[in-house]
């Protein structure tokens, strides 16, 4: 998928369809949720090799940071619940070559 031409808010709100329609597509689990990580061409061919269930978005270089962050915070604020009360790490500084939005279940490892 790639995101582009429109509002950061609204390719969260894009993102964030995708991941709900692929978790019940694929009969997530109450305990099952998403990871979410920038990432290289690279690093994003290396997760899908990895993990059965992988939904990527290409994006923009300029807005990748904050898009990472809102999708983030919609995915801490659908699970409601914050083990430890710490905020998760979110560097809003991304590197040049990190094009990529990748959204895994650590759960679905391929065998």
């Amino acid at each position: 998928m790639i995101i582009k031409d429109q509002p950061v808010a609204m390719q969260a709100k894009i993102y964030m369809y995708d991941l709900n329609n692929s978790a019940r597509e694929n009969g997530f689990k109450a305990d099952e949720g998403w990871e979410v990580n920038r990432a290289t061409l690279e690093e994003k061919n290396e997760l899908e090799k990895r993990y059965q269930l992988t939904v990527s978005a290409k994006v923009l270089p300029e807005v990748l940071a904050e898009l990472f962050v809102m999708v983030k915070s919609q995915l801490i604020l659908a699970k409601k619940v914050i083990t430890d009360g710490k905020r998760p790490e979110m560097n809003l500084v991304a590197s040049s070559d990190q094009q990529y939005l990748v959204a895994y279940n650590p759960n679905r490892l391929k065998t």
